[in-house]
């Protein structure tokens, strides 16, 4: 059975050490660590473990924030986030206090605060994605502008006027977050740049089959804009993307962006808002893909698991992450070049349908396992399966001694070579090329392949008679594919 495609392609993220400096760094986290090392015992909270407006001034004029409502909001979003993250620890007011006023806590440093320097990498990474699962929360909450019309004359809240559904506003973001991670990995690296946020809100909103979009259509869109505007200015002090928000000359009457001109020049799009993904936001949304379920791999994953799940895993990687998961997997072999390429020809055996494609994963993963190699190479020469990649090993390296493979062998090759590239999914023209290739390699090629004893041969033969370019060729390619189903009795 071929290996399962993951959902995403890999993605190459930062050591460590690099990604905990980089949250360390965060506006945010750097303000809430700042406002945990001033909180002492006289440092008042509330029921719900906010600062008291009262000491807010202070707390800001620390941050080095100005003293109005502005400061004030900073202080007390850093302030949460220090609460939630374990860098403070609060304790909860007696209900009354003794005047009658409204009761107030007091906070002690957290555990948390001290693995902030004391701590490892992963000890800095976790609390920061403990912070990240919160502002996510915050970019998620209900718009609240109008609450005073919420409140009912006995003091209760009518959530339900809020038109507020916690899990799909949560599953709307993360599904924009999703977007703009693959579209960060796309295109082998290329996809790098910011993303116009009409672009990335579209995503979300407009159908795949979907022409010209409707009016309603590109309402929702700017709706959405305004809605990921005002999130994307609550993630970025965080550290996961950097954010160039909506231009506010452009918003109209009604609060939202107009995106009828989009297709203008590129100064024109910067203005309707960019986001790019930071290399910690790559770190950051992946983790939470990876709790939700998603299959998202990342280069290293591989690299202290046996050969098997190393050529199963990267059975559909692009070349470049391939290349580099070998190289890690080859520098924690302990066992020295030979052993691990004798462990990789083990591992490329087998007659189902993912074999052709890790003997092609395992030939590019000896390549850059040196001229070390060469014992476990020349020990498969005589082997069906192996042999004819071990000659061409040899061949590249201008081996001596190479034994010319028997005909039969050549024709096998062939064959497992085009069914691991059709497995792959390449470029079409560099499967026309390799199949014109092998087959142009020896005279009455199709007079003699349909009677190779490899699972694929008919599938391959019959690929071969769509995809070849010249006529004459094709159609022996397919009188060959028919003689070798009624071989195999198919």
């Amino acid at each position: 059975m071929s290996a399962e495609r993951p959902s995403l392609p890999p993605v190459r993220l930062n050591s460590e050490a690099e990604l905990a400096r980089d949250a360390l760094a965060a506006p945010l986290f750097v303000r809430a660590v700042k406002l945990a090392r001033w909180a002492g015992p006289d440092t008042r909270v509330g029921a719900g473990g906010e600062l008291v407006e009262a000491q807010l001034p202070a707390a800001a004029e620390h941050l080095g924030l100005p003293a109005d409502d502005d400061g004030a909001a900073y202080a007390s979003e850093a302030w949460r986030l220090a609460v939630d993250t374990g860098l403070l620890d609060v304790t909860d007011p007696e209900e009354e206090g003794t005047d009658g006023a409204e009761a107030e806590g007091t906070v002690s440093a957290g555990e948390n605060l001290a693995l902030l320097t004391g701590g490892s990498p992963q000890d800095v990474l976790a609390i920061w994605l403990d912070g990240l699962d919160a502002v996510h929360a915050d970019a998620t909450a209900p718009a609240l502008d109008d609450f005073a019309d919420l409140v009912g004359e006995d003091g209760s809240i009518d959530f339900d006027a809020l038109d507020w559904d916690p899990e799909a506003e949560a599953e709307f973001l993360d599904g924009v977050l999703g977007n703009l991670y693959l579209l960060t990995l796309a295109d082998k690296g290329a996809g790098e740049g910011p993303v116009p946020l009409p672009a990335l809100a579209a995503s979300m909103i407009v159908p795949d089959d979907m022409g010209e979009p409707t009016d309603d259509i590109l309402e929702q869109v700017s709706e959405a804009m305004m809605r990921l505007d005002d999130q994307f200015r609550l993630l970025e002090p965080i550290g996961i993307v950097e954010y160039r928000p909506v231009d506010e000359a452009l918003m109209v009457e009604e609060g939202e962006a107009s995106v009828d001109t989009v297709e203008g020049d590129e100064d024109d799009v910067t203005r309707y808002g960019m986001v790019k993904l930071t290399p910690l936001g790559l770190y950051g949304i992946r983790a939470r893909m990876l709790e939700a379920g998603v299959d998202a791999p990342a280069v290293g994953d591989l690299a202290d698991k046996g050969a098997d799940a190393l050529l199963d895993g990267i059975a559909h990687y692009p070349e470049s992450a391939a290349r580099a998961e070998v190289e890690l997997w080859l520098a924690g072999y302990a066992d020295g070049a030979v052993s691990a390429a004798a462990e990789l020809l083990a591992a490329a055996r087998g007659a189902d349908e993912g074999a052709p494609l890790r003997r092609l994963h395992c030939q590019q993963a000896l390549a850059l396992a040196g001229p070390e190699a060469e014992p476990a190479v020349r020990a498969v020469l005589g082997d069906q399966e192996l042999g004819g990649l071990a000659r061409v090993w040899l061949a590249e390296r201008g081996a001596a001694d190479v034994p010319a493979p028997p005909e039969d062998m050549i024709f096998w090759l062939a064959i497992d070579t085009i069914a691991a590239h059709l497995d792959a999914d390449g470029e079409l023209d560099e499967l026309q090329g390799l199949i014109e290739g092998l087959s142009a390699q020896h005279s009455g090629f199709f007079d003699e392949v349909w009677r190779v004893d490899h699972p694929a041969t008919a599938d391959v033969l019959e690929a071969m008679g769509r995809l070849h370019s010249d006529k004459k060729a094709a159609k022996d390619a397919r009188k060959a594919a028919f003689k070798a189903r009624s071989r195999a009795g198919g």
